[in-house]
């Protein structure tokens, strides 16, 4: 029978370097982390759990990027 993931998917921690994240996937080997100031983080399990606490706080809210895409110019000239 496997073991429990140290951390769910989505479980707000905190880093001593990186600072707060939400962690996107865990298993025994790997944790993935996505980090406010820092992005995506993966990490040896056994290695970074130590380093890791559990937050508190709410999930930050995703923010979606803006099309930089200009809408093309209408052709000049014309019949």
């Amino acid at each position: 029978m496997a073991n429990k993931p140290a951390f769910a998917q989505g479980a707000q921690v905190e880093h001593g370097k990186f600072g707060l994240g939400s962690v996107l996937a865990c298993n025994d080997d790997y944790i993935s982390i996505k980090f406010d100031d820092h992005g995506e983080k993966k990490f040896v399990t056994s290695i970074v759990l130590p380093a890791l606490k559990k937050s508190d706080r709410q999930p930050p809210v995703e923010k979606r990027r803006a099309s930089r895409k200009k809408a093309a110019a209408p052709a000049a000239g014309g019949a």
